[in-house]
């Protein structure tokens, strides 16, 4: 049996010299890879409790409503500014040339309420400061984080300390 690192790709150079992409849609396309990737993320947390799973545009999307179907809890979208229908608050956070803005629906959490935010990858940390911070404004407390792939060489977790951060797979470079 595979384990789940042997499902990402790693393609160097991309999308730079020197940088090693690590590919996540060469697992979500293969169905044992999604399979043991939810599976592997949703045990990583299985001690919390969580009243609502959050997860960012778009791979987030993409192992969060998995994981909250098999909790039996409600999925709430954080996505890009602009793409939601209704009242929404943002948060506006630096990248690496620029910025960008996520937003989410005002009544996605209620004040109280227990949050696991789900990603694809942590890098810097920046999408997933946000993404707190946006929870925490509407009143939530955010009692984890899960990722497929954390590069624990761009140092995100320093961006969240004080925040429980589970990673299925870890590459200690950038």
């Amino acid at each position: 049996m595979k384990e789940l690192k042997d499902y990402v790709l790693s393609i160097p150079d991309f999308p730079e010299p020197g940088i090693i992409f690590r590919d996540v849609t060469s697992v979500i396309n293969d169905a044992e890879g999604l399979r043991l990737a939810v599976d592997t993320m949703q045990d990583l947390i299985k001690d919390l409790e969580i009243d609502v799973v959050c997860g960012a545009e778009s791979r987030g999307f993409i192992f969060g409503a998995p994981i909250a179907y098999n909790l039996k809890k409600p999925f709430c979208l954080i996505r890009k500014k602009g793409k939601l229908p209704r009242e929404c608050v943002e948060k506006t956070y630096n990248l690496e040339y620029g910025t960008a803005t996520i937003e989410m629906h005002k009544d996605s959490i209620k004040p109280g309420q227990k949050v696991l935010l789900v990603d694809d990858l942590i890098a810097t940390g920046g999408t997933t400061k946000a993404m707190i911070e946006l929870v925490e404004s509407l009143g939530g407390e955010v009692v984890g984080v899960v990722v497929l792939i954390e590069l624990a060489g761009l140092n995100g977790r320093d961006a969240i300390k004080g925040y429980r951060l589970d990673s299925a797979i870890c590459y200690e470079g950038k």
